[in-house]
């Protein structure tokens, strides 16, 4: 059996990052403290998984939550100095992202209209050939 030559600090950097919604739950949490209800209306993501990321990424102490004692109470989430530490890494994947991605997205797109055209045409033949 091969054992992985990966620095363990590494592997788990990456484990964190690449949780479904962490990346971007920090990416939102660098323009300053949010609500909860500010960070969930930025993404497609159930209440209950955006609970359970903030309090992932509060043990890993990348997060931190303020409860204000207010009428209702006010609770916003914050990045940690660790977290904040992150910034030039995502500043890096959106640059990244920026050259890549939209290229990629652009062909995706147009093959998405080619093999639409192309059932138009299959739908239209099938039905000229019915008549």
């Amino acid at each position: 059996m091969k054992t992985s030559t990966l620095c363990p600090r590494f592997e788990r950097g990456m484990q964190i990052l690449s949780q479904r919604w962490n990346g971007l739950i920090i990416y939102r949490l660098l323009s300053g403290p949010q609500r909860f209800c500010n960070i969930q209306s930025a993404f497609p993501v159930s209440g209950r998984l955006l609970s359970e990321r903030l309090k992932d990424l509060e043990k890993e102490g990348i997060v931190v939550r303020h409860v204000y004692a207010e009428t209702p109470v006010r609770i916003e989430y914050e990045l940690t100095e660790k977290g904040r530490a992150l910034q030039s890494t995502i500043e890096c994947i959106q640059g990244w992202s920026d050259e890549w991605i939209e290229e990629q997205l652009r062909e995706e797109e147009t093959e998405q209209a080619l093999h639409s055209s192309e059932e138009t045409c299959e739908e239209a033949a099938a039905g000229s050939k019915a008549e």
